[in-house]
C-alpha cells in the first residue's frame, strides 16, 4: 500500500471543529489547540470579541487520556478557551511558545522555532516534535497577534506530520518545506480568518493558499482545521473543496 492510503492507515486524525484535532502517532495521542467551550462571545481585549458559532463535536471528557497537547498559542480564545485550559491540567506535556509556557506554567514546555523534543513512545522508541515558525497575520503582525508556533512530528518508522498552527504566510511554509519537507500529512489551519484589527488582512491561510501550501510541502494528505465554528472565518468547507479541485489536489484533501 502506498501514497495516501498508507498514510491514512498509519496516522489516525479526528477533527472536532475549530482548531482541535486528535492525532494518534507512534502509540501516543496528540491534541491540537483545545477549544471546546459553548457558542458565544469571547473577549480578546480592547472591547473586542470573537464569536463562536457552533459547538465542538466532542466533549473533552470523552477524549480519553491525552499524552501531548500541541498548542500553537495561548492568547486567543479560538485556540485555547476555558475548557481547554482546564484540560491542560491533566495532560503530562504541553508544547507551546516560550511566552505561552511562561504564562501557563504546569506541564507547559517552551519550544521556539526549530527547537526539538523527544517524547518517549510506549514501544520504547521516541517521537521527535520539532517546532516550526508561524506568522499569524500580515508582515509585522507579531507585536499584536503574539508568538505562534507550528509543529512537525517525526519517528523512524512513521510518516511525517506537520501541524501549521495559525499561519498566514506562504513564505513561512516554503522555509518549512525546505527544512523538513516533503511531509506526508499536513494539518493546515485554514478558514481565511479576518478581523477589523488588520483591516481584513488574512490571519490564517485562505483556501487557495492552503492548496498552494499542500503543493509546497509535497503533502500526500491534507487535513484542514480551524475553518468553521467561528464568525471570523470567511471561507469554509465549500471554498476548500473548490480550491483543492482547481489546484488538481482534491484527492489529497481529507475533510471530516
Amino acid at each position: 500500500m502506498t501514497g495516501i492510503d498508507a498514510t491514512n492507515e498509519q496516522i489516525a486524525i479526528r477533527v472536532f471543529g475549530g482548531p482541535s484535532a486528535l492525532i494518534e502517532y507512534g502509540g501516543l495521542t496528540f491534541l491540537t489547540d483545545p477549544a471546546f467551550d459553548a457558542p458565544g462571545e469571547y473577549p480578546v481585549g480592547d472591547g473586542r470579541f470573537l464569536t463562536k458559532t457552533a459547538p465542538a463535536s466532542v466533549d473533552p471528557a470523552d477524549l480519553g487520556p491525552i499524552d501531548v497537547v500541541l498548542l500553537s498559542h495561548d492568547e486567543h480564545p479560538d485556540n485555547l478557551d476555558h475548557s481547554g485550559r482546564a484540560l491542560l491540567a491533566d495532560v503530562p506535556l504541553v508544547l507551546t511558545t516560550p511566552g505561552g509556557a511562561g504564562r501557563l506554567g504546569g506541564t507547559a514546555r517552551p519550544l521556539a522555532p526549530w527547537a526539538t523534543i523527544d517524547v518517549p513512545r510506549p514501544d520504547g522508541g521516541t517521537v521527535t516534535v520539532t517546532a516550526t515558525p508561524a506568522q499569524h497575520g500580515p508582515d509585522g503582525c507579531e507585536p499584536i497577534t503574539g508568538e505562534v508556533v507550528g509543529f512537525v512530528l517525526t519517528a523512524a518508522d512513521l510518516p511525517t506530520v506537520y501541524v501549521s498552527g495559525d499561519n498566514a504566510s506562504l513564505p513561512v511554509v516554503e522555509k518549512i518545506a525546505a527544512r523538513v519537507g516533503p511531509v506526508d500529512t499536513a494539518v493546515l489551519f485554514a478558514g481565511a480568518a479576518r478581523t477589523p484589527l488588520f483591516d481584513g488582512a488574512l490571519l490564517t491561510l485562505d483556501s487557495a493558499q492552503a492548496a498552494e501550501a499542500a503543493a509546497i510541502l509535497g503533502a500526500r494528505r491534507v487535513v484542514p482545521v480551524h475553518f468553521d465554528s467561528w464568525g471570523h472565518f470567511t471561507e469554509g468547507r465549500t471554498a476548500l473543496v473548490e480550491a483543492f479541485t482547481a489546484a488538481g489536489l482534491i484527492d489529497r484533501l481529507q475533510l471530516a
